[in-house]
């Protein structure tokens, strides 16, 4: 896959390394933006206060897939109910929330891990198996939590993940599975 990384921070920088040890070939841009004309999908790894300003400034790549990898700090952005809305009224395509629960400063060490560890996702349908495969490609097990009206719990769901590491627990891995699951 041609993958467009908006971002060149801690995960937009991982994201690239791991995506790019898989095979894909990638493309970095900082808020400057530049022309991703030719890209399968774009990934959307700026802060959150940056997005719209970074995301005007991306040629080339209106209504394609988009990961949006954001964290939300405070409430959602006006008018709209989670940060991936907003990625999406910008972009016009199918989005996919992801890589905001996890802790990027792990990535490193997913390959190493005895089971591999979960990784929590919400997408449009036509972003769904894009998304998914990146996140195997980066070494997570992808767990689909539904269409992209559920991306406002991912983006809540970091205060959790945030307060378990507070509180002695991390940064960690996290594994969700059924009763008698490998």
């Amino acid at each position: 896959m041609d993958i467009a990384v908006v971002g060149r921070g801690h995960l937009g920088s991982t994201l690239s390394w791991l995506w790019t040890r898989a095979g894909h070939r990638i493309t970095v841009l900082g808020r400057d933006g530049g022309d991703v004309a030719g890209a399968d999908v774009l990934v959307v790894a700026v802060p959150a206060a940056a997005i719209t300003d970074a995301l005007t400034r991306v040629r080339g790549f209106r209504g394609a897939v988009t990961v949006d990898a954001t964290n939300l700090q405070g409430p959602p952005p006006a008018g709209h109910p989670s940060l991936a809305h907003l990625v999406q009224s910008l972009i016009g395509g199918p989005v996919a929330k992801a890589f905001n629960t996890d802790y990027a400063l792990l990535y490193d060490q997913i390959e190493r891990q005895v089971i591999r560890p979960s990784h929590l996702y919400a997408a449009d349908a036509a972003a769904r198996s894009v998304a998914e495969q990146l996140i195997r490609d980066v070494g997570f097990a992808p767990v689909f939590v539904g269409d992209l009206h559920r991306a406002v719990l991912l983006e809540q769901h970091l205060r959790l993940v945030r307060a378990i590491a507070d509180n002695g627990y991390g940064p960690y891995f996290s594994r969700y599975d059924a009763p008698g699951g490998q």
